[in-house]
C-alpha cells in the first residue's frame, strides 16, 4: 500500500505533538517534515523523536508550500493548530487545493464550512476526532430529530473543564447544546461553564494531576422543574490518545475520495467516516 503523506500543521503544540508521534508509527502515513505554526512561536525548528520538522510562519507558508505541492503531490494536511488561525488556515488550504482534517476548534465555524463548500477540494470538520463521542453525537442527534421536545420545562447546565492553555469553550460542548435545546431545553451557548483553573480541576473535579494539562471532561445535567427527575450524560478523557485514531481514519477517508469519482461534495464530517469505517 502506498503510504499517505501528511502534514502535520501545528507545532510545537501538544496535539499535533501527539499526532505527529503517532504518525511517526503508522507504516500507512509518512510525515512531510514542515509545520505551519503562530507568529508568536521563537523557534524555526522542532523534534518529534528523531525527526525534525521546520516550523512555517503565517508569512512563509506561500512559498513554501509552492515546493511542497510539488515534492509531495496529494498530500493531506492536519490541522491542530490555534482557534486564531482556523479560518485563515481553511481558506490557505481551500485557495491551493489541499485536502485537510480542521481538528482545531473555535473560529466562525460558518464561514470554516462556507469556504470548503464554495472550494475544490474535500476536508473533514468536527469538533471531535474522539470516534466514541462522535458516536455519542450522533445518538444525540438521533434523538433530538426523532423526539423533539422531550425534556420541554427542563432545565440544562454544561459544565467543561480543559487544560488551561485552551483558548475557546469546547466546541463538542457548543454543538451538545444544540441537540439539548431541539430536545425541549432553552439553553444559550455563553451560558456553558468553562473550566480552566488547575486548582479547581484538581481539588474540585477531582482530575488527576497528570493530566492538567491535557484533558477534556463534560458533564450535562437536566433536571425537571420541580427538582423531582435528573438526567445526567458525561464524557471524561485523560490526555489526547483517544483523538488520534479518528483523526487517521479522517485522513485515510480522505484520500479514498481523493481516488474516486469526484461527487461534488466538499464538506464532510467525522459521521461520515465513522460511516465509512
Amino acid at each position: 500500500m502506498e503510504k499517505i503523506h501528511i502534514m502535520i500543521n501545528g507545532l510545537p503544540g501538544n496535539v499535533a505533538k501527539t499526532m505527529a508521534d503517532a504518525a511517526l508509527k503508522d507504516e500507512r502515513f509518512e510525515l512531510i517534515p514542515y509545520s505551519l505554526t503562530g507568529p508568536e512561536i521563537p523557534q524555526s525548528r522542532f523534534r518529534v523523536d528523531s525527526f525534525e520538522f521546520s516550523l512555517v510562519k503565517p508569512e512563509e507558508r506561500e512559498k513554501v508550500f509552492l515546493r511542497l505541492v510539488e515534492e509531495y503531490p496529494g498530500f493531506i494536511a492536519v490541522d491542530y493548530t490555534h482557534p486564531s488561525a482556523v479560518n485563515a488556515n481553511a481558506q490557505f488550504y481551500t485557495r491551493n487545493r489541499i485536502p485537510f482534517v480542521m481538528g482545531t476548534t473555535g473560529g466562525d465555524r460558518e464561514a470554516l464550512e462556507e469556504s470548503v463548500v464554495k472550494g475544490q477540494t474535500p476536508a473533514v470538520i468536527a469538533p471531535n476526532m474522539a470516534k466514541q463521542i462522535v458516536g455519542f453525537q450522533a445518538m444525540m442527534e438521533y434523538a433530538a430529530n426523532t423526539f423533539p421536545d422531550l425534556f420541554a420545562g427542563y432545565s440544562l447546565r454544561v459544565k467543561e473543564s480543559h487544560q488551561q492553555s485552551k483558548a475557546d469553550t469546547s466546541g463538542t460542548a457548543k454543538a451538545m447544546v444544540g441537540y439539548f435545546n431541539t430536545l425541549g431545553a432553552n439553553f444559550k451557548k455563553e451560558e456553558i461553564e468553562q473550566i480552566r483553573d488547575p486548582e479547581i480541576q484538581e481539588k474540585e473535579w477531582q482530575i488527576p494531576k497528570e493530566y492538567l494539562s491535557g484533558h477534556g471532561w463534560h458533564t450535562y445535567t437536566l433536571k425537571s422543574a420541580d427538582d423531582t427527575v435528573l438526567f445526567e450524560f458525561k464524557h471524561n478523557i485523560n490526555g489526547r490518545d483517544i483523538y488520534v485514531s479518528g483523526t487517521f481514519d479522517a485522513v485515510v477517508f480522505l484520500k479514498e475520495k481523493l481516488t474516486q469519482p469526484d461527487s461534488g461534495q466538499r464538506l464532510y464530517t467525522m459521521i461520515d467516516v465513522l460511516k465509512k469505517t
